[in-house]
């Protein structure tokens, strides 16, 4: 009786471990591998020409999250507002602003007499509103023209003239349109620059965002390298709309990173490459050469489209002599705008334009990733007016 008792307790130990030795493999072999970020990586590149971009060898491809890895189910992605209309959406939040430009104008001017004080005042509104001492001087000359011949002080009239004039100083005429066609075998290439604290990464995400609704292919080229969290900041903005990020370590040689980044937009048949580089103030002549260098080993592959510059709307003349700077060292071709909802700065836009000869772009008026803007003169003056 014990030796059947015993062979009984033997075989059904045998029969538990023959299912562990079957079960458990199965439960490992379903389970999802861990992903770290470093691990995911796309294209390679071979090293040819990476001494023109400086030597740096560190630069890696992270493949887009719309492709998924075992195991993984990507995030669904996000669609982004279509450009068109924008800023004509948003006009509505500049108007609720109620900024000092366009209303202290209005108010003034529909007074029962305007005399010289008047003027003056007027030339304070402007000046405030940091539109600029020529400009502003332009300015008076025609409204008083205008006001003059009108005779009148109907509110509507008034406001006609004001947005008349304040379209004419904005000028409607300039080319804004963003070069972003690719051309022949190259993609089109955005260089973003610009000093600390403008909100160059958010405007690239964003801008990534405008491109995206428009259907094109993008890469992000994450050329910051000295600000830790800039690549992961803009790997999170293109993660979200399925984009491309080429990006470096942390101290890698900027140009390098631009450089790749160029590369895999030509291997992958992109449209457009974004680039993002570090904020710099313009008094660091070190770091302004190093832009141009970031700017001239890219031409290496092909041309730059567009150079945007990222302004603070909210720093005035500050921001005018900031321009300056960055415009000898590598040709500005277009402005952006960003904090220029709930402010009497609304001016800038004048005064940037004349001064460096280049239109405003893109405007950012609000913290939403579809705050970004194409800029329309009309719809902007219409905002500022209320």
């Amino acid at each position: 009786m014990t030796e059947y008792v015993i062979l009984g307790i033997v075989l059904a130990l045998i029969a538990v471990l023959a299912v562990l030795a079957y079960v458990v493999p199965r439960r490992r072999r379903g389970q999802p591998e861990e992903i770290r970020p470093g691990d995911v990586t796309g294209a390679d590149f071979d090293d040819g020409d990476r001494t023109a971009a400086g030597g740096s060898r560190s630069v890696d491809t992270l493949a887009p999250p719309d492709e998924p890895l075992d195991g993984v189910v990507a995030p669904p992605l996000e669609r982004p507002a279509p450009p068109a209309g924008r800023l004509v959406r948003l006009r509505g939040r500049l108007a609720r602003s109620q900024t000092a430009l366009g209303q202290g104008l209005l108010t003034l001017l529909s007074r029962d007499t305007i005399d010289e004080d008047t003027w003056e005042e007027v030339e304070d509104v402007l000046l405030l509103a940091d539109v600029g001492v020529g400009p502003t001087q332009e300015l008076v000359d025609r409204l008083r023209t205008r006001v003059r011949v009108a005779g009148m002080r109907d509110p509507q009239q008034v406001r006609d003239i004001v947005r008349d004039e304040l379209v004419t100083a904005v000028d409607p005429s300039l080319d804004r349109g963003l070069r972003t066609a690719r051309s022949g075998l190259h993609p089109a290439v955005v260089l973003v620059v610009g000093v600390n604290g403008t909100g160059k990464t958010t405007t690239v995400g964003k801008l990534a965002r405008v491109l995206v609704a428009e259907d094109k292919d993008v890469v992000l080229g994450a050329a910051d390298t000295f600000r830790a969290a800039a690549a992961d900041q803009l790997q999170t903005w293109g993660d979200r709309v399925g984009v491309v990020t080429v990006r470096g370590g942390e101290g890698a040689d900027p140009a390098s990173v631009a450089y790749e980044a160029v590369r895999a937009g030509t291997e992958l048949e992109a449209d457009v490459v974004l680039l993002d580089t570090a904020g710099r103030l313009q008094t660091k002549v070190g770091l302004m050469d190093e832009l141009g260098k970031v700017k001239r080993v890219v031409e290496k592959q092909c041309p730059v489209d567009e150079v945007l510059l990222v302004l603070d709307a909210t720093t005035g003349q500050n921001g005018l002599a900031q321009a300056r700077v960055f415009k000898e060292v590598v040709d500005i071709t277009g402005i952006v705008l960003t904090k220029l909802d709930g402010t009497a700065k609304g001016g800038i836009v004048i005064a940037v334009q004349r001064e460096l000869g280049v239109p405003v772009k893109l405007v950012g008026l609000g913290e939403g990733p579809d705050d970004l803007a194409p800029f329309e003169p009309e719809a902007f003056v219409d905002g500022l007016l209320g």
